[in-house]
């Protein structure tokens, strides 16, 4: 078999710096477009966190005033609202936490009332819906189609066309994904 001749072109001149392949950016969506679409599961996201309406309409709107602030770097505003979201809510659970009446928890209807565990678990439920948020639509589908409307594998297959066993591995994979996040996030029980 005949060794195939390589060509070696002489340097005559500089080299010229690489300039790596960027796939185009997708056009992003307006400021506008994102309070539109986001603002409702923001909504409940800091209610779900807080408990309290007017709180969490507060902090929605401070994470909407700090998205505008920060729109030139913020590449996944989703994301970064539902942290920044997270962030605030946390902040003033620590802040605020003595200030809780006992009607609005049931955590603090028993005789031992545990501030800190009622804030672990608010942490560990807001650390879920975030590193949730951060899927792709279609896992995010997925895991709602198991954990919240409790479909067997047989069904989901039905409805979104996977194979039972592909349903089951993608299932499997998301679960191990969002362990391993929650774990980097410092949450390792439903109690934080």
């Amino acid at each position: 078999m005949e060794n195939p001749t390589v060509s070696v072109r002489p340097r005559t001149e500089a080299r010229q710096p690489v300039i790596p392949f960027r796939k185009p950016m997708e056009d992003k969506a307006t400021f506008h477009q994102v309070f539109e679409t986001e603002e409702s599961a923001l909504l409940r996201f800091a209610y779900g966190l807080t408990g309290q309406r007017e709180t969490a309409e507060d902090l929605v709107q401070d994470a909407f005033l700090k998205l505008h602030a920060h729109w030139d770097e913020v590449e996944n505003p989703r994301a970064w609202l539902f942290r920044a979201t997270r962030n605030l809510a946390l902040n003033h659970i620590r802040k605020h936490r003595r200030e809780v009446k006992p009607d609005e928890d049931r955590e603090w209807e028993s005789d031992t009332p545990d501030p800190e565990r009622t804030l672990g678990r608010l942490e560990a439920l807001g650390n879920l819906r975030l590193v949730v948020a951060e899927l792709d639509p279609d896992d995010r589908a997925l895991i709602s189609l198991k954990y919240h409307e409790n479909l067997k594998y047989q069904q989901i297959s039905e409805r979104t066309g996977l194979s039972v066993g592909n349903v089951g591995y993608k299932l499997h994979h998301l679960m191990k994904h969002l362990a391993d996040s929650l774990r980097r996030l410092g949450t390792e029980s439903p109690e934080g």
